[in-house]
């Protein structure tokens, strides 16, 4: 026998839901406000942060920057190939490099480098963090007078903000290097020609909304998975099912931002 949800119970549902959701991101606006403090504070360089800085910073961005350039490439000279055959097949073979750029260059590289960093990167250590907070390994920090914010979460945050930048700006230039070579091949004669058509595309305001999504996909990354770990609460099971549920909704709200993050270039850039 099936029991209908009456409207109340379903608005409760829906209104607990948002509460939620508005929470956890006003969560990752104050975790966002501390980062900020801590980036201007002096303490927070220190020889042993430093140390940690620079360690999660290396960790974080070398081997995702060879594996990711080497996909990067790789799917660049496939999607370039489609791109120009497509082209010429429909005799628009003069829009094939405008195409390139804007769909590889401008939309799809800043995206996949955030998802990348995101999975590999961000989101394992949102998850070691919250182990270590459960475990009691912060708490044995600042019993040590060590700043597990300074010392652990700063580090981290600022190593996947510069691994989403590192990524994004070395394999546009890859992409953009590989264009030149499918479309034109290894001369420099349709160097001017090629370097007008990119510069065109890269106006100010098109340079303006891609620096910008960068920065905001490098935020959202960053900040997003880490604020989840700090404010997860104390009593909640290593192994349980809320905390796997908690897990998944983090996932979800940052691929939501994400998301929205992506919507609004669009609109910046085609309306």
């Amino acid at each position: 026998m099936m029991i209908k949800a009456s409207p109340f119970s379903t608005f409760w549902h829906m209104g607990r839901t948002t509460l939620r959701w508005l929470i956890s991101g006003w969560r990752i606006v104050l975790f966002g406000m501390l980062v900020l403090s801590l980036a201007l504070s002096p303490a927070t360089y220190q020889r042993e942060n430093r140390h940690a800085i620079a360690y999660q910073i290396v960790l974080g961005t070398l081997q995702n920057l060879i594996w990711f350039s080497v996909l990067t490439s790789l799917v660049s000279l496939i999607l370039i190939r489609i791109v120009v055959v497509t082209a010429l097949s429909y005799g628009l073979s003069k829009y094939a490099l405008e195409m390139v750029v804007r769909v590889l260059v401008l939309e799809l590289i800043p995206l996949t480098a955030a998802l990348f960093v995101a999975l590999r990167r961000t989101l394992p250590d949102g998850v070691e963090l919250a182990e270590m907070r459960r475990r009691g390994d912060l708490a044995q920090l600042e019993l040590q007078g060590v700043d597990p914010i300074r010392r652990e979460f700063f580090p981290r945050a600022v190593a996947g903000m510069f691994s989403v930048l590192m990524l994004a700006a070395v394999s546009c230039v890859l992409s953009l290097i590989l264009a030149y070579l499918s479309i034109y091949g290894f001369t420099h004669w349709a160097l001017p020609g090629y370097t007008r058509v990119v510069g065109q595309i890269f106006n100010p305001a098109v340079s303006m909304i891609f620096m910008l999504k960068t920065i905001f996909f490098s935020l959202a990354v960053s900040l997003s998975p880490l604020a989840s770990s700090l404010y997860d609460t104390r009593e909640t099971p290593l192994h349980s099912r809320s905390k796997a549920a908690n897990e998944l909704a983090a996932m979800v709200r940052l691929f939501f931002v994400i998301l929205l993050i992506e919507v609004a270039s669009l609109l910046g850039n085609y309306y």
